[in-house]
Order: C-alpha cells, then structure tokens, then sequence
C-alpha cells in the first residue's frame, strides 16, 4: 500500500511560516495553476474572460480525460503509451461503423468503446501474462492502434454522425458539453480510486507489487482490469475529440500520450507508482491547457511554447522530488479520513478565493485595454515543420511588416486537434481577423464557425474549409497542379517507362488532391507505368528511406512523383548518380531547396505554388476584410512548372 504520512518534527514548521510551506508543497500543482492563471491574467487583458475561460476548460478536456486513465496505470507502476492511438481508433470505429457500415449510433458508441476497452484488455494481458515491459506493450500498441485506424478510414478523416458531433456543441449556449464531460470522467476516477477494491489495489501493486501479491491480491487480473479502464477513458476521450472535430481524423491525438503522463505528474503522481489522485491529474492538465492558452495569446512563438511546456514538466517533477524529501503529504490510496478530507476541500476553496481576488485586482490593469489603433491579425498555420509553410509565413510576416499589421502566427503541428484550440484562442482574443491554414477542411470547419457567430471574418489560406464562412480562399490549385506534374515527367520520360510515386501524409487534402490530379494527368500518358506508391509523410527523411526501399524492389524506375519537395529532395538522395540523368524525379511547392536542386539538375521539375505570395496574399484580404472591405471568394495564385530553363527568373 502507499505509504503513510510522513510527520514533521514537532515545532520545526511552527507558525503561519511553516504553515504556508507545508500548504504549499502539499499543492504543489495548484499553487502552480494558481501563479500561471494570476500571471497570465497580468500579462494578457484578453486572457481573464468568461469565454476564454471556458475556451480553456474545452481545451484541456482530452488531455484530461486520457490523464484520467492513466492515472490508473501510473498509480499501479504501469505506463500506457498507447492512448492517443487508442483515440483515434475508437473515434474511427464510431464514425466508420454509423456511416460506411449504416450500424445504429447507439450500437457504433458501443462498439467503440468496446474498441477501446480491447485495445486496454491486450495491453494488460501482454503485460501481466506475456512478462512484456509496459513501456514496450503499450509502445507495440501505439503503433497497430494508429496503423488499424488508418487501415479503417483509408488514410482520409470520416465525418462524424450528427448526432455524436453534438458533445461537442454546448449546453444553453454556454457550458461546452466536453467540460462536462471531463467533469464527468474526473469524478468516476476519483470515485474508483479512493471508494473501490479496484482502486485500492492499483495503490497496492504500485506501492510494493510483490507483497500486493503476497498479501492475496490477484496482481495480474488486477493489471487487465487497470488497462482496461485506460483503455475505456481513452475511448471517451477520442469521442470527444472527434465531435469537436465533426470527424474522425486517423491521425488524430499524436503525442496526447506524452501530454496525459505529464498531466498525471504535474499533478503529483509519481511514476515509481503507489500516489496520485483524480483532483491532481485535473489540475495538471488545466496547467497545461492554461499554458498553452496564454502563450498563444501573448503571441509567444510556437516554437518556445514546446520549450516552455518542457521546462514546466521537468520543474513538476523536481519539485515532486523536493516535496518527498521534505516530507510533504502523500495522496494514500483512498485511506484519508473525514477530517483530512474536509481539510482538502478547505485548502480548495481557500485556493479559490484567494485566486478569484488577485485575478480580480490584476483585470483592473486591463481596463479598456483594446486602443484599436494596431489591427491584429492571427495565422494558424498547419505545420512549420516544412519549408512551404516556413515560407507562406515569411511572406505573411513581410505584408504585415508593411501594413503595420499586429500577426500573430502559430502551428499546429499537423494536429487538427491543436489547430481548432489555436483558433478558439484567436476568437477568445478578440483579433480582428484570422488566417488559416487547415490540417483538415472538415476539421476546421467547427473552430471557423464559433469566429462566425463572433463577426469575424476568417481567411483560408491554400486549404478551404468545409461547412464554414470564410471571406476568401487563396490557394493554388492543388489537384491541377498534380495534373500538371504528371504531364511534365510523362513528357520528359517520352510518354513511356515506369515510375514511383511518394505520397504525403496520409488524410491530409494536399495528398490526396495532389495524388488525385497526377492520377488524372497520367491517364493521358497509358505507356507510363506505376509500379509503386508509399507514403513518406512530406518529410525528407522518410523520403530517403521510402526510396531507397523501394529502390530494392524497382531497380529499373524511369521516374519518380513525390507530392512535395522534402520527399523529392530525400529519393534524390537515394537515387544517388541516377538523378536527372537515368531516372527524372519531379516534385511540389517550389521551396528553396527545391528550386536549388532544379538548378543543379538532380530534381527535373518542381510544381511551384509560390508560398510567399500566398502568404502576402492572405494579409492583404484578411485585412481588407477586417476593415470591412469587400474581398473576392476565391483568389487564385497561379501554378507553374519550374524547371532549368525557366528556374532564375522565378520568384517564390
């Protein structure tokens, strides 16, 4: 069992002094959420209101809900890192069984859930009775999870069931139905840890599972039914995601994982096993979401938020370190008495008060805060981890420089999820306009609505965005641009050969766009061959790996098609000599890199679609239409197929 109190020296913490310290390291967590929300408050006027506030609750309701059952595993000495993918699977499961399958929405939630509670069972029973490490059991499974899903959907997001997608609408307009949920889940937790024989022995085994075993616990069922529940929370928590999304994305809550368990030990558990509780895990992900929250409307870059995130993990578990050896309070495994009770629910309220009068004090600071002389404009951007987005940023930041324009740009990280928080952030910020770039035009489509109802106005910028207004679209044409690819390496190769095509990440509009056009080009050209397609994910190195896989089984290739630049640079690599001489490699976006290879000779062509001028584009429309200007639906940046001959006198 968890171990007992630790009791201090009589009067070495006498007084209000040692009082203060022991109430704060008993809650670490809380006086940590307390000092961000109080400092975020300071630093930001837009942070401290009723609907940001909640903006933040919807926000950290995932993260909490899969906290939750991992705070199951982690109490018991157990890792899950399985729970993203589970997620994700579960919402696939529930979106591909009502629609493509016609089964009743009250069978596919069952069979969802039951998904998740599978994928939990296969987890404990690979641990307790294959021996497996949990870290490799749940790693096996984040893996088949992830990889089934996207076997179900075919790589491309499902929309989800209407009925579903209302948890995550709101309550009388107000209260958004995932904080209830979260609410919900926070409570059963709390319930099964502290009230129930399950929850006692997951203290147990975390605590010393060996004498757990000796004193008569059945250890390895105990461990199916721990998993199971994870499995179950993760379940809920991927239905949630999804009908805030209107879809189930198969790449959904990558990384949620990593987020869950630091929610769980910034939350006081510790991952030796045998402490944690429900009210922890809750703050722990409310610090998380808060962080993120207020960085965004600080305009912090996206990049530092990752660095700001770790720091504040690892402060979490040295100050959990610090707090054991000065003898800090031990959350027990549900033995704490009345009276330790009535005292925590005291510290709680306490906690609250004291937060509500300082934010209080501190909103006085922002006080008509709004001079409205800068216009302020946010970009979410769906990754900056590729040279094309790098480069619509710059040509954004470059046009807002000029205007003398407030941009405030962010990434998403190719996580729909995330991208629909950064946008809730821009409408809690009161911006005059928002840019977008979407992960996914159905995902999107939610987060662009909620700016609707606010009055405003929202660009798209190379993505549409389905089910939503938007005062523009600028975009090339992706699917033309696939066409017109095809046709430039059909025509280099004389109409005859074999080639390969890379594929970008698999449920993203680009590939699937870009792949539909090349498909539709090469019907012109029957004497050209495709003997293979993988995907690489847009990223360079995976494109080295892919085709040089390949390479193994196609030595004899013509040609090759990757749908973005990165990739085509990566095949380059792994053609070696034969590139742009034996074998002609064409690629998409015209980025730096890219253009430079076409210089040289190794990349034939690339299909460019001149990023900066989307992104100059895009600040000019977003804030004609802030200022209430008219601004054409659908502004076309033109395509062009770059190579040598007409490479120096293009301009990206």
């Amino acid at each position: 069992m968890a171990t007992d109190t630790l009791k201090s020296k009589p009067g070495a913490q006498g007084g209000a002094t040692g009082g203060l310290r022991r109430l704060l390291l008993d809650n670490g967590a809380l006086t940590a959420l307390i000092v961000l929300v109080i400092a975020m408050s300071a630093l930001s006027g837009d942070f401290l209101t009723a609907d940001n506030l909640l903006n933040v609750g919807v926000q950290a309701a995932v993260t909490a809900i899969l906290a939750f059952g991992v705070t199951f595993v982690i109490v018991s000495a157990g890792i899950d890192l399985s729970v993203g993918s589970v997620a994700a699977l579960s919402a696939t499961v529930l979106a591909w069984s009502a629609t493509e399958a016609g089964m009743p929405v009250v069978l596919a939630v069952l069979l969802s859930v039951a998904t998740g509670i599978a994928c939990g069972l296969v987890n404990g029973f690979l641990i307790s009775y294959g021996k497996l490490p949990p870290f490799i059991a749940t790693l096996a499974m984040l893996s088949v999870g992830r990889g089934l899903s996207l076997v179900i959907s075919q790589g491309s997001p499902i929309a989800f069931p209407d009925s579903v997608s209302h948890l995550g609408d709101t309550l009388g307009g107000w209260l958004p139905v995932p904080v209830l949920v979260m609410v919900v889940m926070g409570l059963i937790t709390a319930f099964v840890l502290g009230r129930t024989y399950i929850g006692r022995s997951m203290y147990a085994i975390g605590g010393n599972e060996e004498a757990a075993r000796l004193s008569g616990l059945r250890v390895k069922r105990q461990k199916l039914a721990i998993y199971a529940f994870s499995g179950l929370f993760a379940a809920a928590a991927g239905i949630v995601l999804a009908s805030r999304l209107s879809s189930a994305q198969p790449q959904a809550a990558q990384g949620y994982e990593l987020d869950a368990i630091a929610a769980v030990v910034i939350g006081g558990a510790s991952l030796a096993g045998g402490t944690g509780k429900a009210s922890g895990t809750l703050i722990g992900a409310l610090i998380l979401a808060v962080l993120r929250n207020g960085l965004n409307l600080l305009s912090v870059s996206a990049f530092w938020q990752q660095v700001v995130i770790g720091v504040v993990i690892a402060l979490a578990v040295l100050f959990d370190t610090l707090r054991r050896k000065a003898g800090a309070t031990t959350p027990a495994a549900g033995a704490s008495g009345g009276g330790n009770r009535g005292k925590q629910a005291l510290t709680y309220v306490i906690a609250a008060v004291v937060a509500v009068a300082v934010v209080g004090a501190t909103s006085l600071l922002h006080n008509g805060s709004s001079d409205g002389k800068t216009q302020k404009i946010g970009l979410s951007l769906s990754t900056l981890n590729n040279p094309f987005f790098v480069q619509i940023r710059a040509g954004a930041e470059e046009q807002a420089k000029k205007l003398g324009v407030d941009l405030t740009v962010t990434d998403a990280q190719n996580d729909a999820s995330q991208q629909a928080n950064q946008l809730q952030n821009f409408v809690s910020g009161g911006l005059s306009s928002i840019i977008v770039n979407p992960v996914d035009s159905d995902a999107a489509g939610p987060s662009v609505r909620s700016a609707n109802k606010d009055d405003i106005p929202v660009v798209a910028v190379d993505r549409g965005v389905n089910e939503a207004k938007t005062a523009a679209l600028v975009a090339s044409d992706n699917v033309e641009g696939g066409e017109l690819g095809a046709k430039a390496l059909a025509e280099k190769l004389g109409g005859q050969g074999t080639i390969v095509i890379l594929q970008g990440q698999a449920g993203t509009s680009a590939s699937r766009e870009r792949g539909a056009g090349f498909a539709a080009g090469l019907k012109e050209y029957p004497g050209i061959k495709v003997v293979a397609k993988q995907p690489a994910d847009f990223d360079r190195t995976k494109g080295l790996d892919v085709m040089t896989n390949l390479l193994q089984a196609h030595p004899d290739i013509d040609g090759v098609f990757a749908e973005n630049d990165e990739m085509a640079l990566g095949a380059i690599k792994a053609l070696g000599s034969k590139a742009g001489k034996s074998v002609q490699v064409v690629g998409f976006d015209g980025t730096p890199d890219g253009l430079k290879a076409v210089q040289e000779g190794t990349l034939y062509a690339s299909v460019a679609q001149q990023p900066r001028e989307l992104g100059r584009i895009a600040v000019q429309n977003a804030l004609r239409a802030a200022d209430g200007e008219k601004t054409e639906k659908m502004v076309k940046v033109p395509v062009k197929v770059v190579t040598k001959e007409n490479v120096a006198g293009f301009e990206g």
